[in-house]
C-alpha cells in the first residue's frame, strides 16, 4: 500500500497541496482527476519522488519514501514503472531496445534472461513480432503498448501512468484502458493513473480522488462518480464529458 499523509506542496508562495491525505491499494487502478492546475500533476511527482513535499509523509509498505536520501529511494524505484504521457520511447532505438532498457539500468541477469523478459513483456501488450520496428513505424496506440511493456519489464509493484490516453482516437484508447487494468489485477499492482478522460474513469476508475484547487475534494468509484452532490466535481464531470464529446464529433 501507499499512503499519504497530510502532504502539502507549494511553489513561490503559492500553495499547491493542502493537507492531502489518501492511500493506494494493490490490485486496482486508483486514478487522480482534476482540472488543469488543480494539483494532480504535482501529487503524481510528488508520488514518485520528483517532487519533494513540504510537509507530511509518503509511505510505501510501511517505508518512509518522504524521508529517505535519493540513494535510499533507490531501491524502491526499482520497484516502479513509469508509463509517459506519449509514451516517451527511445527514438534511437527499436521496440525490443526501448523495453531492455530497464533491465540493463537496473536489473542483475544474463543475455539471455533479459531476452526472455523482454519477449515475455512484448507478447503480454500483444506486440510479438514488433521487436525490430523504430517508434517511427509504430502507430500511437503500438507506442503505448511498448511503453506499457517497458513499465512492467522489472515486474513492479507500482505503476504509475500520466495521461496514458493522451492522443489516442477512442477505441484504442479503451484498449489501452482495458491493458492496464488487467495487467494491474493480473500482477497485483498499485496502478495510479493521472488522468482526463472520463472514459477511462467510468471504465476502470475503481478508485477516484478528485483533486480541487488543492485539496483532495472527493474520493470515490466509477459507480458513484455520477451520483453525488459535490458541486465541483459535477461541474468537472459535465464539462469534461462535453469536450471529449465536441472532439469525437
Amino acid at each position: 500500500m501507499i499512503q499519504v499523509s497530510h502532504i502539502s506542496k507549494a511553489f513561490s508562495g503559492r500553495q499547491i497541496l493542502l493537507d492531502i491525505n489518501a492511500a493506494f491499494e494493490p490490485g486496482k487502478t486508483h486514478l487522480i482527476i482534476g482540472q488543469s492546475g488543480s494539483g494532480k500533476t504535482v501529487l503524481m511527482k510528488c508520488l514518485v519522488g520528483l517532487l519533494e513535499v513540504d510537509e507530511g509523509e509518503i509511505i510505501y509498505g510501511g517505508r518512509a519514501f518522504s524521508k529517505m536520501t535519493q540513494k535510499q529511494r533507490k531501491a524502491i524505484r526499482k520497484e516502479m514503472g513509469m508509463l509517459f504521457q506519449g509514451g516517451a520511447l527511445f527514438d534511437s532505438m527499436n521496440v525490443e531496445e526501448n523495453v531492455r532498457f530497464p533491465l540493463l539500468m537496473y536489473a542483475n541477469q544474463t543475455k539471455r534472461e533479459m531476452q526472455q523478459r523482454v519477449d515475455f513483456c512484448l507478447e503480454r501488450v500483444d506486440l510479438r513480432d514488433a521487436h525490430h520496428l523504430m517508434p517511427s513505424e509504430l502507430s500511437g496506440g503500438m507506442v503505448k503498448r511498448v511503453a506499457i511493456a517497458r513499465a512492467i519489464a522489472l515486474n513492479p509493484g507500482y505503476l504509475f501512468c500520466d495521461e496514458p490516453n493522451s492522443g489516442l482516437d477512442p477505441q484504442t484508447a479503451q484498449l489501452i484502458d482495458s491493458l492496464i487494468a488487467e495487467i494491474t489485477h493480473e500482477y497485483n499492482m498499485i496502478t495510479v493513473i493521472n488522468t482526463h478522460d472520463m472514459n477511462s474513469v467510468l471504465e476502470i476508475g475503481e478508485a477516484i480522488s478528485f483533486i480541487h484547487k488543492g485539496h483532495l475534494w472527493w474520493h470515490g468509484d466509477k459507480n458513484t462518480v455520477l451520483h453525488t452532490d459535490n458541486v465541483e466535481l459535477n461541474e468537472f464531470v459535465f464539462s469534461t464529458a462535453l469536450t471529449t464529446r465536441l472532439k469525437k464529433n
